[in-house]
């Protein structure tokens, strides 16, 4: 259940990341026609600062900014690991926050109305796990006085507002939000071009580029020597690779494209997205064969062709589970966003 997986989100000491903002940058791929810039950028990060103020009130009860900086983390959990959120997001998810933690109180408070009951031994049970999650006693003790003022009692409290939310959840939204098979069908038969999957193929790579920032047309002859050789001593070991798995790991030892972080795999590129020479080459290959060395633009590259996918349309049975799965998602997001506007409607909320 939703709920029951986020009381320890619920109850969670808000403390940043120490970690900086990590950074990304590649190399420049060597197979497709093209492929998004990667650049990289460092994002200020913002750290939300708590001082147990209140940001709204829903019928009277109190939400403060703990509560808000504790959903805010919860929503985006990174900015433990890179020392805060992103200064560019940081209003849109304070927004949400604030929006979701509303939310939690109203259906709380119509819990209360219903007298939803939570038997006092799931509470102990849930209380027990909780615990389990801070790995030892001292670490609770330590929550314990920093978060609870040292008083289990309101823990239980937490729990079991947490528990009296879920039931309201699962009553009016969860039980309903299920897409039977028949459902699933009737959306298959009528949505046809959603199913119809497009030529592709699946293949590897090993790319032996030039350094990086070098402009491919005013290569030395020195330059363009290194990287013949070093592509030649790539190719006698790639031609030898049995497997994924043999190509992969040279693809993650050799390769200076982007995809060398993932064993050289790139997934179901599209024939409009190769360059013509590759794409007919591909056509002549078989599944499992590897390519001879392609020069492109002052690199090399190597390709192992894993599948070719001709195009087709998708089966029932291949998209039952996942297209369920996604009646269901969708379902359940009406009638949580139903229930919403039904409890506000009838509530006094400030915004402070």
């Amino acid at each position: 259940m939703k709920y029951r997986a986020l009381i320890c989100a619920l109850l969670s000491t808000v403390v940043a990341g120490s970690a900086v903002a990590q950074v990304s940058s590649h190399a420049p791929t060597a197979v497709t026609k093209s492929s998004p810039a990667n650049t990289a950028t460092v994002s200020q990060s913002t750290v939300p600062q708590v001082s147990d103020k209140p940001v709204a009130r829903v019928n009277g009860a109190v939400l403060t900014d703990r509560d808000l900086v504790r959903e805010m983390y919860t929503i985006f959990p990174y900015a433990r690991q890179h020392n805060g959120f992103p200064a560019g997001q940081e209003a849109s998810i304070r927004q949400g926050a604030l929006e979701m933690i509303i939310f939690e109180e109203l259906v709380y408070q119509e819990a209360v109305r219903r007298k939803v009951n939570v038997p006092p031994q799931q509470v102990k049970e849930a209380e027990v796990e909780f615990q389990r999650q801070f790995g030892s006693p001292d670490k609770y003790q330590e929550y314990l006085k920093l978060e609870m003022q040292g008083n289990p009692e309101l823990v239980r409290q937490k729990i079991r507002r947490s528990m009296m939310i879920e039931k309201v959840l699962t009553t009016d939204v969860q039980n309903k939000s299920a897409a039977s098979v028949a459902e699933a069908r009737e959306y298959y038969n009528t949505h046809p071009q959603r199913f119809q999957q497009p030529e592709s193929f699946s293949i590897q790579t090993i790319s032996i580029l030039p350094p990086k920032a070098t402009d491919p047309g005013k290569l030395t002859a020195e330059q363009k020597n290194d990287i013949r050789k070093r592509a030649d001593e790539a190719y006698s070991q790639a031609k030898t690779a049995k497997s994924y798995q043999d190509f992969g790991l040279l693809a993650e030892k050799l390769s200076n494209d982007d995809y060398r972080v993932n064993m050289g795999l790139h997934k179901a590129v599209k024939p409009e997205d190769l360059p013509p020479d590759i794409l007919k080459m591909l056509r002549t290959m078989q599944v499992g064969a590897v390519s001879g060395l392609i020069p492109v633009q002052g690199a090399y590259t190597i390709i192992r062709l894993n599948s070719h996918d001709l195009a087709h349309t998708m089966s029932f049975e291949q998209v039952k589970k996942p297209l369920q799965d996604e009646l269901q998602k969708s379902k359940y997001e009406k009638l949580r966003s139903n229930l919403a506007k039904q409890l506000r409607s009838k509530a006094k909320i400030e915004i402070v």
